[in-house]
């Protein structure tokens, strides 16, 4: 037919399968064998190809297998449950679930003006006595300097290696960057975190990176490292289910562990801490004051002094040490009960698991782009979002307004903040029961990220309290 071209979507293309995919609108472009029509998956499509029958795979529906040879395809199939690894603990940092957990989940558009009024007046009873007004502290690391300053990245390029340069510049202060250490970086994603402290310590020997990341990952920067002195190595697992003191790195070397995470989401900040602090850690350091690291910058090299020593083939039996953390927070309105830390402190005030899950969807007003009432437009301060934050900071009781008029935008922005606080004070004072000096602190501009608000962590007996802000 004249015109006519087998470009895979009006026709099939020359060789590919003939079977038409409504979803994607166009041809399945599997290669199809001598004298076939269809592909193995698009068999039975075509009867004079259907001698033989396709079953749904019972590992995974999504595709198809013959029933003769489904055995032989069930030994192979890429939806097989893998082996889980030696450090797998089912639930070792969930949490208890038998405690008082929530017994239904209210949304906030379906309380009454009255109790949401009881609500916020028990917020602000909880926060009486703590510093909800955070100090500044938005730093730079020499490390980063060259590509902050090079024009080809983008906007939002630019707004991540502020924050990671902010957070080595956290670290260098409270004497986290340093030789024989292992760093852990929870919710890796790409490893950019552990890239740039690779970076600032290049000069340092001993230095290893623990990459902890549930989901498959692209685009890993881990392979950038492979032939350096440094050991990356990534672990597939959630963090609910990681026993650290089971990770072959971590009992071969022995070394004290940092804990690190840029836009921690949600629950998964006080699983990391669960991980670090609850089955398998000391909550004592061994590196005594006039021990500690001091890295000196002189124009972007490393200059160490007084090194620790290599704790390299210690015991593996002995528990694996904490020398600090530094955890960028995210959407606290994703938050669980039975993850957080911060349990005893919120009974300490008279509150519980409900009003704890009422607070965690509350916060969500302090980033979430509310829409202005009666407006059909968004707050434009949502146009300042990386798409790390788009993708994390959607909330059912943000978008439409759920409270039909009944506070404003930004008396809601208000609440919302405060009810993140009252949410990282927990944090703050599970972390100071372990024995830690921990601040809360903005490390970013609102205008690089509205998830701004640092969370750092060293031994108590090693850090002087020079932080003008102190969480009780």
């Amino acid at each position: 037919m004249e015109g006519f071209v087998a470009d895979g979507v009006s026709a099939p293309l020359p060789g590919r399968c003939a079977f038409y995919v409504a979803k994607k609108k166009r041809y399945c472009k599997m290669i199809v064998g001598s004298g076939k029509t269809f592909c193995g998956e698009h068999a039975n499509a075509g009867e004079e190809e259907s001698e033989k029958k396709r079953i749904p795979c019972p590992l995974d529906p999504k595709h198809t297998v013959f029933e003769d040879n489904l055995a032989k395809h069930l030994k192979k199939c890429n939806s097989k449950e893998k082996p889980k690894p030696i450090y797998y603990v089912k639930d070792i940092n969930a949490g208890s679930a038998n405690e008082d957990e929530p017994i239904e989940e209210i949304t906030i558009a379906e309380r009454s003006k009255e109790e949401l009024e009881k609500l916020i007046v028990k917020l602000k009873t909880a926060l009486k006595g703590l510093n909800t007004k955070l100090v500044e502290k938005i730093l730079s690391h020499a490390a980063l300097h060259e590509p902050l300053s090079d024009p080809k990245n983008g906007d939002s390029a630019f707004k991540h290696l502020k924050q990671q340069a902010s957070i080595l510049g956290n670290m260098e202060v409270l004497e986290l960057l340093g030789p024989n250490r292992c760093y852990i970086e929870f919710g890796a994603g790409k490893g950019k975190l552990s890239h740039w402290i690779h970076i600032a310590l290049k000069a340092a020997e001993n230095v290893n990176f623990l990459l902890v990341e549930r989901s498959s990952t692209r685009f890993k920067v881990d392979g950038k490292h492979k032939n350096t002195g440094s050991t990356f190595d990534r672990l597939q697992v959630d963090i609910q289910h990681l026993d650290l003191s089971k990770v072959p790195l971590l009992r071969k070397k022995g070394l004290p562990i940092i804990g690190v995470g840029k836009h921690l989401c949600g629950a998964a900040t006080d699983l990391a801490l669960r991980c670090l602090f609850e089955h398998n850690c000391s909550d004592k350091v061994d590196e005594p004051p006039t021990k500690r690291i001091k890295l000196h910058q002189n124009e972007g090299a490393g200059d160490f002094i007084k090194p620790v020593p290599s704790t390299e083939g210690r015991e593996t039996g002995e528990r694996l040490i904490v020398s600090g953390l530094a955890i960028a927070l995210c959407c606290h309105h994703r938050c669980d009960w039975r993850h957080y830390v911060g349990k005893d402190f919120f009974r300490k005030r008279g509150l519980g698991p409900e009003e704890f899950a009422a607070f965690q969807r509350m916060s969500s007003w302090a980033t979430c782009g509310m829409r202005k009432i009666g407006s059909n437009t968004t707050d434009k301060r949502s146009e300042h979002k990386t798409g790390e934050e788009e993708e994390h900071e959607i909330c059912e009781d943000t978008l439409p307004d759920p409270l039909n008029g009944l506070m404003s935008v930004e008396d809601r922005e208000q609440i919302g903040w405060l009810c993140k606080r009252l949410i990282d004070h927990g944090r703050v004072y599970y972390l100071q029961q372990k024995g830690f000096e921990t601040n809360l602190k903005y490390y970013t501009s609102r205008d690089i990220s509205l998830e701004n608000v640092l969370l750092t962590a060293v031994p108590a007996a090693n850090q002087n309290r020079d932080e003008s802000q102190q969480p009780s």
